[in-house]
């Protein structure tokens, strides 16, 4: 019963966090160019959203912990969920992620009745072989930080969360013109579902299959790069027990 309710929670936290993180985007862009006024290609304006951005990410790192795992991205819990239990996998995939996929469609959707012709969500602006691998590039890049930051500085909220940031900031940026740098197929599929293209070859082969292929194999190449806490722990049990028996035969 209590993994029951704790399953629950994790899909309505999924499922709000998703409803808000499509909406967020939109708001940083009205706050900076709207209620303060800068230009779309200002030097000034982009600081200030970046910023702005970069506190909103804080923002959702604190509903993740409060939530106690919640996320708005499929790649989040696909990553986690590949070296977990089975039931664990077969519940990100049957639920989580759609319960992801369906806040950020109601989330465009309330967006575009609040604030009609606000925008089209992120656009390919190159072919769908350059596109996969960007997004696969980039996906591939975060889930591997994502990794190392869960590994190695896993009590410090502050200073995963900031480097974290960073690095989705300067992915984003670096993919932004060629496919949008979104490495989140859940809030592309919320601004594809509302414009009809949800089920185009270029939104399913960019936004969803490449970004799903690169979690995957960064999952693997961590895995053999870097072996597990437990393999580290007993092999240094190994490497002392010699010891110890040569100090008892002294």
């Amino acid at each position: 019963m209590a993994a029951a309710g704790r399953r629950r929670r994790l899909l309505a936290a999924d499922f709000a966090m998703s409803f808000m993180w499509v909406w967020s985007s939109v708001v940083v862009k009205i706050f900076v160019h709207r209620m303060l006024g800068y230009g779309a290609h200002q030097v000034k304006g982009e600081v200030v959203r970046y910023a702005v951005s970069i506190l909103n990410m804080f923002f959702f790192a604190f509903m993740a912990k409060v939530t106690k795992g919640g996320a708005y991205n499929p790649l989040t819990v696909l990553s986690a969920a590949v070296s977990g239990d089975f039931s664990d996998f077969l519940f990100t995939l049957g639920a989580r992620i759609p319960a992801q996929v369906v806040g950020s469609v109601y989330g465009v959707r309330l967006i575009l009745h609040t604030f009609p012709g606000i925008g089209r969500g992120p656009r390919l602006n190159v072919d769908i072989a350059k596109g996969a691998f960007t997004e696969g590039f980039l996906t591939f890049a975060i889930v591997i930080i994502s990794l190392g930051l869960a590994r190695k500085i896993s009590g410090s909220f502050f200073m995963k969360t900031w480097i974290s940031s960073v690095s989705k900031l300067a992915l984003h940026i670096l993919g932004s013109d060629l496919t949008g740098g979104c490495m989140n197929p859940a809030s592309v599929m919320g601004w594809a579902f509302a414009n009809g293209e949800h089920i185009t070859k270029e939104h399913l082969i960019v936004y969803w299959l490449a970004p799903v292929e690169a979690t995957l194999a960064a999952v693997w190449v961590f895995g053999i790069l870097v072996r597990p806490k437990k393999d580290e722990a007993s092999a240094a049990k190994k490497d002392r027990t010699p010891q110890m028996k040569s100090a008892k035969s002294d």
